[in-house]
């Protein structure tokens, strides 16, 4: 069984990963990251906004796993007065204690509306910043370049006056984002764009009890999911999809858990059993994660 994805770029990535955002914001995950690693999920998830690239990094070195074993994935925050990507690039891999990424994406674009800065023109600012992201990967510093929380006209934006394509747009998905994430799910399809899911298991964890729930608990009727559980499913749910599944948790067995689904112990969903959760999800839409952003408008579906 493949654990991981081909990128348009041909490199490959695991396709399930342990972030260190949500719970772990401004959190030491020098413990975590390394029972992560211990437990199978060799995709650390990372981010400058996290406030713990250091630790992340100190816990990969104690690992003692070679670097070339291990999938890191940062992304860069709002650029601070008088720098540029590349600066806060190389703080970046010195907080991490690595060379290079092995993904490097831009966090969100409502960190880069300030045109007015690049001469005006709307989107300038996007465009500009995609630019130094490409120059990146040229330098080496980052194997592979994507971005976060783009919707369909943003990714517009910076693929109007570029060849080069995301390989990768990490948004919030899950069942009940399925109606407002079609248009930016289709264009990433239509470009090659890798979906990396977070909030793949909200489902279940933020909403309890809905329709995705009720038939999850069908599908564990049948002796093919007797001993599999609904955050096991809902992960080969996305990994059905093509999709990178991202999780936090911070619980070891649940890190072992999540990490089966990286073999051949977990068993694989068919087409249909794919169609029966997206149909439960359909008629809910529910947001986890910044829903100040998609209420003011600076971020949008």
């Amino acid at each position: 069984m493949t654990t991981s994805f081909q990128l348009n770029d041909g490199t490959h990535i695991p396709r399930t990963a342990w972030g260190c955002g949500s719970a772990q914001f401004n959190t030491n995950v020098f413990e975590l990251s390394q029972s992560a690693l211990k437990a199978g999920l060799i995709h650390l998830d990372g981010a400058q906004a996290y406030g713990n690239e250091d630790s992340l990094g100190a816990g990969f070195k104690a690992s003692g796993l070679p670097r070339s074993s291990v999938f890191i994935t940062t992304k860069l925050r709002r650029i601070p007065p008088g720098e540029d990507v590349r600066t806060t690039v190389v703080r970046s891999l010195a907080k991490l204690g690595v060379e290079y990424v092995d993904l490097f994406l831009v966090h969100s674009p409502s960190n880069h509306r300030d045109d007015h800065n690049y001469g005006g023109e709307p989107g300038a600012a996007l465009k500009s910043v995609w630019a130094q992201v490409q120059e990146i990967k040229r330098e080496g510093l980052a194997r592979s370049i994507g971005v976060s929380n783009f919707n369909k006209e943003d990714l517009e934006i910076i693929l109007a006056d570029s060849n080069v394509v995301p390989s990768v747009n990490q948004i919030e998905y899950h069942a009940y984002t399925l109606s407002e994430t079609r248009e930016t799910v289709d264009l990433c399809d239509r470009k090659g764009i890798r979906i990396a899911a977070y909030g793949a298991l909200s489902p279940i964890s933020r909403f309890p009890g809905g329709q995705v729930e009720h038939v999850l608990t069908q599908l564990k009727t049948q002796p093919k999911w007797a001993n599999v559980t609904n955050g096991q499913i809902l992960i080969r749910w996305c990994h059905a999809k093509g999709i990178i599944a991202i999780t936090t948790s911070s619980k070891s067995e649940r890190m072992s858990e999540i990490a089966a689904t990286l073999g051949d112990a977990i068993p694989e969903l068919d087409a249909e059993e794919v169609a029966l959760i997206d149909a439960a999800g359909e008629g809910r839409a529910e947001r986890v994660f910044w829903k100040r952003e998609y209420a003011s408008g600076t971020l949008k579906p």
